[in-house]
C-alpha cells in the first residue's frame, strides 16, 4: 500500500472519529424541556409487525429533563425518531426501567411533546428494521456505559 493510501485511510478514520465526537457534543449542547409520558402499549401481532417494520428515515431526538428528575445525572434525554414505510413515526429511546424485557423501548412519536428537537436526519431506505435499532440500543441501562446518549449513537450509526 502506498504512503498516500495509508495517509488517506488515516484521514478518513480521524474524520469518522471527529464526527462521532461532534455528534456527542451536539447531543450534550442541544436541549428542550419536559415530555409528558403517555401509554400506548402494543401487544401481540401489532407489536411483532412494528418490530419487523423497515425504517426509512431516522432523526436524533433530544429534550431537557425536568429539574426534579432524579433518574440520572444526564440533564437531557435522547432517542431516535424513525419513520416507517406507512409514514408512521416512532420514538426509540432508552431509560432505566422503561420496559419489561428491555430498557430500550418504542413509543408513538405522537406522544412526543413539542419540547423534543429533531436533528441529524439519516436515510435508512428500509435497510434496517425497528428491531435492529432496538437491539443496537441495548437491553440494560447503565449510567456511564449504556445510557440514552450511547444508545442513540449506536442506533443512528447502523
Amino acid at each position: 500500500m502506498s504512503h498516500w493510501a495509508v495517509t488517506e485511510t488515516k484521514m478518513k478514520s480521524n474524520m469518522f472519529s471527529f464526527k462521532i465526537l461532534l455528534f456527542a457534543v451536539a447531543l450534550t449542547l442541544l436541549a428542550v424541556t419536559v415530555l409528558s409520558w403517555s401509554n400506548g402499549d402494543l401487544s401481540g401481532s401489532e407489536l411483532t409487525r412494528l418490530y419487523n417494520s423497515p425504517v426509512y428515515k431516522a432523526e436524533v431526538a433530544i429534550r431537557l429533563k425536568p429539574s426534579s428528575s432524579g433518574s440520572s445525572n444526564v440533564p437531557f434525554h435522547a432517542g431516535v425518531r424513525v419513520t416507517l414505510g406507512d409514514g408512521s413515526k416512532w420514538l426509540i429511546h432508552k431509560g432505566m426501567g422503561y420496559g419489561d424485557a428491555s430498557d430500550t423501548v418504542v413509543t408513538r412519536a405522537d406522544y412526543m411533546s413539542s419540547d423534543w428537537k429533531n436533528c441529524m436526519p439519516k436515510e435508512f431506505d428500509g435497510r434496517q428494521t425497528v428491531a435492529d435499532l432496538v437491539r443496537a440500543g441495548g437491553d440494560t441501562y447503565r449510567l456511564f456505559t449504556s445510557n440514552c446518549v450511547i444508545a442513540t449513537i449506536k442506533m443512528i450509526r447502523l
